[in-house]
């Protein structure tokens, strides 16, 4: 039979369960831009810029079982998109990347847009593929969604050249998509099983570290921590695998940078089971962490298991298919604990209370409180929220002081730790869970990066609540510069009118000015934007109070710097303060 590359193209990933793809048409992508629109399963989504379009991709991909997809044009296209593509390869998350390219079939160096764009996308993708021939079309897509979905996930670049895409050629057959069947992981595992369950029956006083390789075993992952009377902390890209208001959630990482709840739990850790996470800068405050002797390590790729902290036993597999093994090899014999679960949950109870006092009892000098705002917030949201974050000072904010309840209820980014993620990544989740109320979190800075994503948003009628921390800094590096160098160089943003923004972007404009109307207005931007219009708040916020995590990480890395490097800090610090 004879099919066009797009036909062919769109066939494919239909098959592999794409419901949206977002970009920008341009001449080496129009033919499969014509085919998407054909589908009745997929709508491809016009963005404003391809980083938006690949930061849309990735929260589908972390909210849904459907897998992000973006079609761009080649060159600028694809390096406009490049952040949303290194955040999605860093954080292990499935993409397919969907590129025109320049023709095949004539002899002519030089055309529109070439470059070697498989060398570009070498250290940010898991794998490139190039289309050479219509027959080829299917088979690569299919093996591009096997790759990006398989192991630890990441995005997958695949290239079709335009004259394959828009001349019919000759293929066989168009097969439909078969996926692979997992394996027996217990019968493949069961010594490592079989020692993990000895360390753990051994220990005194176990405790866990979920990761987000662990986001579709939450309820195994729960049954672990019950059965054990472990306390529980996630990575922050794991925040939502282990519900906030279990009474053994102790908080975001482990070591000196965490809030005294977790602190104070893990304090006499002498087994830690570590599950999905790869034990990288963030939740570790900077590799600040001690990590016991006994550490058992889970994840799904083998290269983590034991990097950054020897692991007694590493067990590279899927988290809930290894945890489902760990639980029938536990059995009921976990052995003997010195630590009543009573006093253990009283204990994670009154910390997490007095933290909360502690930001209370603040001075935010007619600022908004940051711990008053997510008490609001997370009393106007329901169960079923999806809160997406982005890189900053929020960010730990967001982690420390708001609960997270549902299962992939809390996205943003993380080892790649890209800012401008939360505008468009609020529209992928939004598109993925229409159902669901999506709210997103963003800094000043981060806003200005994207905010005019929020034209998509408008343009789709997503009701989405876009707050923006307003304090006319990049706060978390100016809070970086401000004891080491009395003075903040190129992190003074100046004055920012939202207002203004939210006019050019069809959205509607609220604020919270003080602590008194946070919940009040929490409750109205919901309610506009469940009548399909966006809305962006602005939050007057008090950045002055540092999270655990932030002062914990200061200080981590300060120790660490030689005698000479410390005084030379100390003294420029003080000398600065004392000499204007």
């Amino acid at each position: 039979m004879k099919k066009t590359g797009a036909e062919l193209a769109r066939f494919a990933l239909e098959q592999v369960g794409v419901t949206h793809t977002f970009g920008i048409p341009g001449v080496h992508n129009t033919e499969l831009y014509d085919q998407l629109n054909l589908s009745r399963q997929i709508t491809p989504i016009q963005v404003t810029h391809e980083a938006g379009a690949a930061f849309m991709a990735d929260a589908v991909s972390r909210v849904s079982d459907s897998i992000g997809t973006i079609v761009v044009v080649p060159a600028a296209g694809l390096t406009h998109a490049a952040s949303g593509i290194g955040e999605a390869f860093l954080d292990g998350i499935p993409m397919l990347v969907i590129c025109g390219g320049t023709r095949n079939d004539l002899e002519f160096e030089f055309q529109l847009h070439q470059m070697d764009q498989h060398q570009f996308m070498k250290g940010l993708t898991k794998e490139t593929f190039l289309v050479k021939s219509h027959q080829d079309v299917i088979p690569m897509l299919y093996e591009a969604y096997g790759i990006a979905t398989s192991g630890e996930p990441g995005p997958v670049f695949v290239e079709i050249p335009v004259n394959i895409q828009l001349m019919a050629g000759e293929v066989s057959d168009m097969p439909a998509y078969h996926p692979l069947e997992k394996g027996n992981v217990k019968a493949d595992l069961s010594d490592a099983l079989n020692e993990a369950a000895e360390l753990i029956r051994s220990a005194k006083r176990p405790c866990i570290f979920a990761g987000w390789g662990s986001r579709d075993a939450a309820p195994e992952l729960t049954t672990l921590a019950e059965r054990l009377t472990a306390p529980v902390a996630t990575t922050l890209q794991g925040l939502s695998v282990f519900p906030a208001d279990h009474p053994l959630h102790v908080g975001m990482g482990i070591g000196p940078s965490t809030v005294p709840a977790a602190q104070k739990a893990f304090e006499d850790c002498d087994c830690l089971i570590a599950i999905g996470t790869r034990f990288s800068e963030i939740p570790t405050g900077s590799f600040g962490a001690k990590v016991p002797e006994n550490l058992i390590h889970i994840d799904i790729n083998p290269d983590a298991l034991g990097a950054n902290y020897p692991a007694k036993v590493g067990i590279a597999g899927d988290a809930q298919a290894v945890l489902q093994g760990l639980l029938e090899t536990l059995g009921n014999d976990t052995g003997t604990r010195d630590r009543a679960k009573a006093a253990l949950e009283e204990l994670i109870s009154t910390s997490k209370s007095a933290y909360r006092e502690e930001w209370y009892g603040h001075d935010s000098k007619g600022r908004v409180n940051p711990a008053r705002f997510f008490d609001g917030l997370d009393r106007s949201l329901g169960s079923d929220a999806i809160i997406v974050v982005d890189d900053g000072n929020h960010t730990f904010l967001a982690a420390e002081l708001l609960p997270v309840h549902r299962v992939k209820g809390f996205i943003c980014p993380s080892d790649f730790n890209c800012m401008g993620y939360a505008a468009p990544a609020a529209i992928g989740a939004k598109l993925a869970s229409p159902s669901s109320d999506v709210v997103a979190v963003i800094g000043d800075g981060a806003f200005t990066m994207t905010c005019m994503e929020i034209l998509t948003a408008s343009r789709n009628k997503l009701g989405i609540v876009y707050y923006v921390f307003n304090d006319g800094e990049l706060s978390q590096i100016a809070q970086a510069q401000d004891l080491p160098y009395n003075q903040k160089t190129c992190t003074v943003m100046g004055e920012l009118n939202v207002a203004a923004i939210a006019a050019a972007t069809g959205a509607e404009y609220l604020e919270i000015l003080s602590n008194k109307n946070a919940e009040g207005v929490a409750k109205d931007a919901l309610s506009v934007a469940r009548g399909g219009k966006p809305v962006i708040v602005n939050v007057l916020i008090d950045y002055s109070k540092k999270t655990a995590f932030t002062k914990g990480t200061v200080q981590t890395n300060f120790k660490r710097f030689p005698v000479g490097t410390k005084v030379r800090i100390l003294g420029r610090s003080l000398y600065r303060r004392l000499v204007p």
